[in-house]
């Protein structure tokens, strides 16, 4: 008899649903079939079942977070089982311990976690009994069924077991010991509060509050556009002034000059240039290009898209969601056929039928074996549902999924792009622009509701002349940099190796995919949220001064470089091809958690944190004081409560009473003794330094005409 391991429940009986089976307490029963002569047990895990241990674990001093013992360097690793998740793991172990079990089949996700998350509950059980590795793209019952036709042996999948033990282990060492130094040593500055470091997570704040700095340095600077009216063989168009490809004239009086110059002269066409471009349709989704789009046009955090997309793999409708690859193999593209056969009868795609290319088997832009890494690119799967039959998120994602493979199937989309180039007086140069479509190709699938309107150019051409009939300065001022969407931090982590100075880095931080991997940078970003060291504010992101704190903390050290990642993700790609050690990998980063340490231990005396609120940056105890009772309402005489951010009237449902305190006002944080003394003596002791604007005051809390306001003493 054999046991399969599924990493989730649902996957676990969507495995078994190809066969007879009886639900047990944590696990189904197979009856026999011509793939399990004997039968079968199918169990699950919930995600991880074990984790490495606590510090303390190892030695109890450890509990306690010093600097004198930093770093923390276990001398072997361990895991345990996770106390929640108890008693999954206790249903698992008693199968695989069972005499009649004779072989195991690792059916967790086919990557690099898939394979930590079940072999780690084998290796904790102590059984040792044959491995067989189920290795499947998609839960549709054809794939699963020959999935355990064609099931590998465990060797095939080992190294990736290895990388993936490493990768944990090693983040584990560097955020140790990181997120003490740092957390200690900014103790010391005035800070009570956590500061979580690791090797991914850190570089990507770096980047964030690195384009937060840009915007804050930067000052705006005036200039004018000069823009002129023509009329020229019975036609009337505008241009813009333009000299060396510069439209812009930093001088006021200068613009004004050309304006006046310009006034009634004569014009004429020196020349019409057209340029035509072609545009591809877009590649398929990997997992970053889709949770790029679906925040850029549903404003989808990364999070989000991730678990809508898992959802539809389990349903067994599209393939692996955390696909790094934007390609297929000729054995997938010889199915779109059928699945685009059984998409044509849909409303919702019926327009887009028949193809303009029945097939793309054929075209490398799409079908490439060797760009297929682990798994394939994101698309629908044979398994076709309607997506009127989805949730109205899950409707959303199927849909972007399927239209990117309609328009794979469409012609190119090709635009004229017109300068039109008008001279005033036979000095002063204008610069028309127009773009019309040629051919609408694949953007009839992706574009349809946004199509971009043309912009024809006058039917003119060249040496036709006419006058300035009007002319005018336009004022406008320099633009900061733009803010990241979470979409495009998705896309920045990716491509990070464009911030390398070193060429050669850059090439292996462009191999391995940037920061972090397609499984882990939507948890990365969340991670980052939850940590309070970014905040997302439509759909913007913004860092906050505990974030600028860290990575002001750690300056240039190489903790906040993608120097670090470049080579760690270089050193675990080839771990998992069996090119490397995974025992060297590890002493080089006890090493580097060494000299994390012995770096901040060092620069601490020479932190400037000017500019920061840091007297705002403390642990919030809340939920430690999470509904406790701090005193009377001043409107109703309910209880005020503790909310987390804020103090609130606890008759907020019952009687609509509507009275609530920030625990921080213009920068300052309100502790819970000036409330207290607030509600009952009717306003607080002294708060020096709130901030509005540039000016800074001192001032007591009052609560005066029904409404809290400031009391300044002269």
């Amino acid at each position: 008899m054999k046991v399969i391991i599924a990493e989730k429940p649902d996957q676990a009986s969507t495995l078994c649903s190809q066969f007879e089976r009886v639900k047990k307490d944590g696990y189904y029963e197979i009856k026999p079939n011509e793939f399990f002569p004997n039968g079968a047990y199918c169990t699950w895990a919930i995600g991880h079942l074990t984790q490495l241990v606590a510090p303390e674990d190892y030695h109890p001093e450890w509990k306690k977070w010093t600097l004198s013992t930093l770093p923390i360097i276990p001398e072997k690793f361990k895991y345990e089982v996770m106390k929640s998740k108890a008693k999954q793991y206790y249903i698992v172990s008693q199968l695989l311990k069972n005499p009649v079990v004779k072989e195991i089949i690792h059916a967790g996700d086919a990557g690099r976690e898939g394979e930590l998350i079940i072999r780690n509950i084998i290796q904790l059980s102590g059984v040792k009994k044959p491995l067989k590795r189920l290795w499947i793209s998609s839960l549709t019952p054809a794939s699963i069924l020959q999935g355990f036709r064609q099931l590998l042996d465990e060797e095939n999948t080992r190294n990736l077991y290895y990388e993936a033990y490493s990768r944990a282990c090693a983040d584990w060492l560097v955020g140790m010991n990181a997120s003490r130094v740092y957390s200690l040593l900014l103790k010391e500055k005035g800070m009570n509060d956590v500061f979580s470091a690791g090797r991914v997570q850190t570089p990507t704040l770096a980047l964030i509050v690195k384009r937060e700095k840009e915007i804050e340095k930067f000052e705006p600077e005036p200039f004018w556009e000069v823009v002129a009216t023509f009329a020229i063989g019975g036609k009337k168009y505008k241009g813009k002034w333009q000299k060396d490809q510069q439209s812009r004239v930093m001088n006021k009086d200068l613009a004004e000059k050309i304006a006046a110059f310009c006034k009634g002269k004569p014009a004429e066409i020196k020349e019409l240039k057209t340029e035509r471009k072609e545009y591809q349709p877009p590649f398929l989704f990997n997992l970053s290009s889709l949770q790029a789009e679906a925040n850029k046009i549903y404003k989808f955090s990364p999070k989000k898209t991730l678990d809508i997309v898992q959802t539809l793999y389990q349903k067994g409708i599209v393939s692996y969601p955390r696909s790094d690859s934007t390609f297929v193999t000729k054995g997938e593209a010889e199915l779109f056929p059928e699945i685009l056969a059984k998409l044509s009868a849909f409303d919702d795609y019926k327009e887009f039928f028949p193809l303009p290319m029945s097939s793309i088997v054929n075209n490398p832009r799409y079908v490439n074996e060797k760009k297929v890494t682990d798994h394939y690119a994101i698309i629908p799967t044979e398994q076709v549902k309607d997506p009127k039959k989805l949730s109205t998120d899950e409707q959303k994602m199927y849909d972007m999924i399927i239209k990117r493979l309609i328009a794979a199937h469409y012609d190119k989309a090709i635009f004229d792009y017109s300068t039109l180039t008008t001279v005033v007086d036979g000095r002063a140069e204008f610069i028309t622009k127009g773009k019309q479509q040629i051919q609408e190709g694949w953007r009839k699938v992706i574009y349809q509701d946004k199509k971009e309107k043309d912009q024809i150019l006058p039917n003119v051409k060249q040496g036709d002349s006419g006058h300035v009939e009007k002319v005018e300065t336009k004022e406008s001022q320099t633009q900061p940099p733009k803010r990241f969407t979470e979409g495009q931090l998705i896309t920045l982590m990716k491509t990070a190796g464009k911030y390398l100075d070193n060429d050669e880095l850059e090439k292996v931080l462009s191999k391995v995919e940037g920061l972090g991997t397609e499984a882990t940078r939507a948890g990365i970003i969340t991670m980052l949220k939850e940590r309070k060291y970014i905040e997302i504010k439509k759909n913007h992101v913004f860092a906050t001064d505990k974030g600028k704190v860290l990575i002001e903390a750690i300056g240039d050290q190489i903790l906040a470089s993608p120097e670090m990642t470049a080579k760690w993700e270089q050193r675990l790609s080839e771990i998992g091809e069996g090119q490397a050690s995974p025992s060297v990998f590890m002493e080089q980063t006890k090493k580097l958690s060494t000299k994390i340490v012995n770096d901040a231990i060092a620069i601490a005396p020479n932190w400037k944190f000017e500019g920061l609120q840091i007297d705002t940056i403390q642990r919030l105890s809340s939920r430690y004081t999470l509904g406790k009772k701090v005193g009377k309402c001043k409107l109703c005489d309910g209880d005020i409560v503790d909310k987390g951010q804020f103090y609130g009237c606890s008759n907020y449902k019952t009687a609509n009473c509507q009275f609530s305190i920030s625990k921080q006002i213009l920068g300052k944080k309100i502790t819970k003794t000036n409330i207290q003394k607030l509600l009952k003596e009717g306003s607080t002791n002294k708060i020096k330094g709130f901030k509005k604007g540039d000016n800074s005051f001192d001032a007591k809390l009052e609560w005066k005409d029904g409404k809290i306001g400031f009391l300044i003493e002269k």
